[in-house]
């Protein structure tokens, strides 16, 4: 696999503010959203328009959260987002990281007379069968990737190996999934089926774990993956390295180290598929750079096979 820097951009709305903390990016209804970690917005890409689109109601009267303000325990965290067809019309999942009760929501986004329209659902239940499929701690649950494999929700757990926490993930029956998101059934009808965990190895002593993945047109799964050498699940610390990684259901077929971008490691926290070839994919990836007060990178990367 060779990997092929294409552009890098600073992401910032119309008003000029700047797209924080990019944790997801999803294909959306002609353009694409970039979901950060610490807010009740995304980012939405529309042509040459980027506007916020509300995902969350406030969070006692907070839309943004962070330590300086004393808000973090509240933040939603949404880590994980992919791209549904639903009742005939496109639509946008994204998925809260767990480890708290404030991370333990979902959001199906999908128009509705035009405009987006959020329906958001407390998956608690479902976050703690998950825990126990992977055996984990719910409080050890960093869920932070997934992406549709033929009639399921591949849900990725990105873990933290320098603490016997491996990659992993569960396997969620699509229809039953998204009738849970639309509140037609109750969270506990979804199962966490197939549990599986992944050995990225390790850059410089600490040990790769998975970010995000998507499914390419040809059922190839990629997964991008970040050494960071943190304390534990929920917070911050430096990124060695980042790298994509090609699986195949449990087994990890190739990881190959992303280049520098701006002389600097980028953490890669989202990945979504712009085009795909016979030996390859054109890729958006964003990176969280972890200051909340700059701008998130987005790079197009071209991977060929």
């Amino acid at each position: 696999m060779s990997i092929e820097v294409m552009s890098v951009e600073r992401l910032r709305f119309d008003d000029g503010a700047p797209v924080r903390a990019a944790s997801a990016v999803v294909a959306f209804a002609g353009g694409f959203l970039v979901v950060p970690d610490d807010a009740t917005h995304a980012a939405w890409f529309r042509g040459s328009s980027v506007t916020a689109v509300r995902l969350l109601p406030p969070t006692g009267g907070h839309e943004l959260f962070s330590d300086a303000t004393g808000t973090k325990h509240l933040k939603p965290d949404l880590e994980a987002a992919c791209h549904l067809t639903v009742e005939g019309g496109p639509a946008a999942l994204i998925m809260g990281s767990g480890s708290s009760p404030a991370r333990m929501r979902w959001v199906l986004l999908r128009l509705e007379h035009d405009e987006p329209r959020p329906h958001v659902a407390d998956m608690t239940p479902l976050y703690a069968s998950v825990a126990d499929a992977l055996s984990l701690r719910p409080e050890d649950l960093n869920l932070e990737g997934v992406c549709v494999v033929g009639d399921v929700l591949r849900w990725y757990q990105r873990g933290l190996p320098s603490a016997g926490l491996p990659s992993g993930s569960v396997d969620l029956d699509l229809r039953t999934a998204v009738a849970a998101a639309l509140g037609q059934v109750g969270p506990a009808a979804v199962a966490a089926m197939e549990p599986r965990t992944y050995d990225l190895g390790a850059v410089a002593g600490v040990g790769l774990a998975i970010t995000d993945v998507v499914t390419l047109p040809d059922g190839t799964l990629l997964a991008s993956a970040a050494a960071e050498d943190s304390p534990n699940p929920r917070d911050d610390g430096p990124v060695v390295a980042s790298c994509l990684v090609r699986l195949d259901d449990n087994a990890v077929r190739e990881v190959i180290p992303l280049p520098p971008v701006e002389d600097s490691v980028i953490k890669v926290e989202g990945l979504m598929v712009l085009e795909g070839y016979q030996d390859g994919a054109l890729l958006l990836a964003v990176a969280d750079v972890d200051d909340p007060d700059a701008a998130s990178l987005a790079t197009r990367v071209r991977v060929r096979f």
